[in-house]
């Protein structure tokens, strides 16, 4: 069970546990379920949820919308889901660190979350692939910022969240796409986002790989900063570091506690 603390992320104790069933909601159907030190299972979703609530920020009447174009994704891979819903709080938590205005706060937490919507329209046949995607291939998964952008740039709530799905696949250096951006030209909260966006990619199970220790990713961060990575996100990710290595600590069960993902070394 979440309560709620000074600390953002409260801290819980990862369990072996068969029959687990979220204690918050009641679901079994979730498939990442980790149990507390009061012998309570929690689903993802709910974690997530308690995560975003202690942070502060109140529901908004077009949270409902937001979500619904992110379900509709999740039809399609649900693991691409999972991973928006987890990098969308988790981006918050280091936008908190550089805004305070709650309608910005809550568009970057929109624009994170429907940061892959443009993938809506990339085949099956590659969006799914858990093989090594050819050059021609990577070329339409490439164009999935732009279509995402052109998915959501007349929906005049979601300004800041369009710039952020534009932009999340550019690198500090200029390396990244569509536009080669570079620095300051890529806004700050898709900045964080990056760092955010890669540590939960490589602390978490992929259709290609296992899940990695958690200071893999953080060294992998850190080594990086000022090239693929803003110096600032940087140092924001390494303030909080402990809540996004609570989360991938986690272990992932089945609602029969069949265990997921590899353990962790």
């Amino acid at each position: 069970m979440v309560t709620k603390s000074d600390n953002p992320c409260p801290a819980a104790i990862p369990q072996r546990r068969t029959g687990a069933i979220c204690t918050e909601c009641g679901s079994t159907a979730l498939d990442r379920l980790y149990t507390s030190a009061l012998d309570r299972s929690t689903c993802e979703h709910c974690l997530l949820e308690a995560r975003k609530r202690l942070i502060g920020l109140a529901s908004d009447p077009y949270d409902v919308f937001v979500e619904s174009l992110v379900a509709a994704l999740d039809l399609r891979e649900h693991e691409t889901g999972l991973h928006s819903r987890r990098v969308a709080v988790h981006t918050l938590i280091l936008a908190r660190q550089f805004y305070t205005d709650a309608d910005e706060l809550r568009e970057i937490y929109w624009g994170s979350l429907l940061h892959d919507i443009g993938k809506i329209g990339v085949p099956d046949s590659i969006l799914l692939n858990a093989g090594r995607l050819s050059e021609g291939e990577w070329k339409i998964m490439r164009q999935h910022p732009e279509d995402g952008y052109r998915i959501l740039e007349k929906i005049p709530f979601l300004g800041l969240a369009c710039r952020i799905v534009l932009s999340h696949e550019e690198r500090y250096d200029g390396s990244g796409y569509p536009s080669q951006l570079k620095g300051d030209e890529i806004p700050l909260p898709a900045r964080l986002f990056a760092v955010i966006d890669t540590v939960d990619a490589m602390t978490f199970d992929r259709s290609y790989r296992k899940a990695l220790p958690f200071d893999v990713a953080r060294d992998e961060i850190v080594g990086k900063s000022g090239s693929q990575f803003d110096p600032r996100a940087v140092e924001a990710f390494l303030k909080v570091e402990d809540v996004m290595r609570e989360m991938a600590e986690l272990e992932s069960l089945s609602p029969h506690g069949d265990t997921l993902r590899g353990d962790l070394p």
